[in-house]
Formats: C-alpha cells, sequence, structure tokens
C-alpha cells in the first residue's frame, strides 16, 4: 500500500471512529433517559420491572464502551498505533457478537416479553390507590399514559373492575385519566365519581370513558418508531463493519522499525 492510500485509510478510519464516538453518547444517553424519565410508559415498566432498569444500565455501558472504543480508535488511526489498532478491532468484534445476541435473545423471548408487561400493568391497576404517596409517582405516569393516549385499562376499562377501591365503591367510580373528554381543564388522575342519582345501577360499562386499551396504543408506538430503531442499530453494525475492516487493512500496512539494520557494535 503506498503512503497516499495509507493516509487516505488512516483518516477515514478517524472520521468513522469519530461517528463511531457520537453514537455511542446517543446510546448513553438514550439509557439515561429511560432511567430519569417519569412521565410516559417507560417509567412504568422500569418502576414494575428490573429488566426494563437492567436494560437501562446495559445501555449507559454499552454507550460509555463505544464512546471508549471510538477514542481508542481515533488515537490508534492518528497516531498509527498497532497496539490500539488492534485492541479496537476485537472490543468492535465483542461489541457487534454482544448486539447481535442480544437482539436474538429479545426477538425469541418477545412473547414472555409481552406477558410480563402485561402482569405488571395489571397488577399496577389493581393496587392503584390515589392517597397512596409510596407510589404515588408511578401511578401519575400511568395516569400520563392512559390521557395521552386515549385509552383505558390495559386490554380495556374492564380491567379496572379488579381494582380494590372501585369495588368497594360498587363500580360507582372511574379512573378520571381515562374520561373521554378534553383533559385541558380537567384532572388526569385520582377517581371520579358517577352521577347514580340518574342511574342507581350503573356499572363499568356506564363509566364515560375511552373504550381501547392502551396495549393497541402502545404496539402503535412500537411499530411506528421500529422503523427507527432498526435503521438507528443497522447503521451502527455497518459503522462497526467499516471501522473492523479499515482498522485491520491500517494495522497491517503500518510500516515498522527494521531491526534487523541497526547496527552492531
Amino acid at each position: 500500500m503506498g503512503s497516499g492510500c495509507l493516509k487516505v485509510t488512516k483518516y477515514f478510519l478517524f472520521l468513522f471512529n469519530l461517528l463511531f464516538f457520537i453514537l455511542g453518547a446517543v446510546i448513553l444517553g438514550f439509557g439515561i433517559w429511560i432511567m430519569v424519565d417519569k412521565n410516559s410508559f417507560i417509567y412504568v415498566l422500569q418502576m414494575s420491572s428490573s429488566s426494563l432498569k437492567t436494560g437501562a444500565y446495559i445501555l449507559i455501558g454499552v454507550g460509555a464502551v463505544t464512546m471508549l472504543m471510538g477514542f481508542l480508535g481515533c488515537l490508534g488511526a492518528v497516531n498509527e498505533i498497532r497496539c490500539l489498532l488492534g485492541l479496537y478491532f476485537t472490543c468492535l468484534l465483542l461489541i457487534l457478537i454482544g448486539q447481535i445476541a442480544a437482539g436474538l435473545l429479545i426477538y425469541l423471548q418477545r412473547s414472555a416479553l409481552k406477558a410480563e408487561v402485561s402482569g405488571i400493568v395489571h397488577k399496577l391497576i389493581q393496587d392503584y390507590n390515589p392517597d397512596d404517596e409510596k407510589n404515588r409517582t408511578i401511578e401519575n405516569a400511568w395516569d400520563y399514559v392512559q390521557s395521552q393516549l386515549s385509552c383505558c385499562g390495559w386490554t380495556g376499562p374492564e380491567n379496572w373492575t379488579q381494582n380494590t377501591i372501585l369495588l368497594e365503591r360498587n363500580q360507582t367510580s372511574y379512573p378520571c385519566s381515562c374520561k373521554n373528554v378534553t383533559m385541558d381543564s380537567l384532572p388526569y388522575e385520582g377517581f371520579c365519581n358517577l352521577d347514580i342519582a340518574s342511574n342507581p345501577n350503573a356499572t363499568f360499562a356506564d363509566w364515560p370513558v375511552n373504550k381501547p386499551g392502551c396495549m393497541e396504543g402502545v404496539e402503535s408506538w412500537v411499530q411506528e418508531n421500529l422503523g427507527i430503531i432498526l435503521g438507528v442499530s443497522a447503521g451502527v453494525a455497518v459503522i462497526e463493519l467499516l471501522g473492523m475492516v479499515l482498522s485491520i487493512c491500517l494495522c497491517k500496512n503500518i510500516h515498522t522499525e527494521d531491526y534487523t539494520k541497526v547496527p552492531k557494535y
């Protein structure tokens, strides 16, 4: 390889690693967002299941390692340090294998994951208590989900008939966040009371709430953003492969000192 071609490879590798460093920062930021967000369905899952919390820690770790690899790749490329380039190639290979394994695991366990989410939400609805300050934050997050997605319960409003407080009230109250009106001037948390004076035999079927369950809204959100998720994942994988190819080419063609030419005394 000529010196000109070597320089082109070196600076291409530097640019790829700079982009790789930025992507690592994005992954790190996404993991931190999952940990600190308190106004979405993500927070409901995070507080109820250790799986998502573990996943957030993994994202933070992967993001940090990716940023470190990008830094090492830039340093090794600019200074033509073989050991750093070799370490960079090895780490990229391990990260790529880990990403493929994680993707396959999520795909194979998708049914179990869906069942776990369903169990988490059903338990949250059953134990929902607006007077319990201990779980107020996670309950506010679920109220926010129901009001924003215009949904009620997980599969439908009938899920709320298992709530302990509504059972005590003989279903003469309903969750305010489910109400099928604009929430600009109304509370979207706690319970609202039915007008039982006009209908003393009211049941949950008479609740003025949205009929769709939130499962449909969450699945629609996932479907809408699936292309973005897959696109980002594919982009990261392509950058990793290009970085591996460029690093091994540069490593093989870095000229080392010929110690046979050193004068002997």
